[in-house]
């Protein structure tokens, strides 16, 4: 299944030990605190215990949501590109 992985944790060690995570279960980064990517049933309970286990008894919000193909169809996406300077 589909899945959006979104996270906000204040602790910049512990922010980069979840997107370690994130990558090491094949999602992409499609935001610096959301991964999109396929995760089996079985994969995204192993990560979100994962994730679990690293944030502990310390402050932190992830959510995983599934995305179903039908809804994956309808996505839109706008990406601005940085300006250059111009000399």
């Amino acid at each position: 299944m589909n899945c959006i992985i979104i996270y906000d944790i204040v602790d910049d060690n512990l922010r980069n030990k979840i997107a370690d995570a994130c990558l090491d279960f094949g999602l992409q980064r499609v935001q610096y605190s959301a991964f999109f990517g396929e995760l089996s049933h079985n994969q995204k309970e192993t990560l979100f215990k994962r994730i679990t286990r690293l944030i502990g008894d310390k402050e932190g919000n992830v959510q995983i949501y599934p995305i179903c193909e039908k809804d994956l169809a309808l996505k839109q996406v706008h990406i601005m590109k940085k300006k250059t300077d111009e000399k």
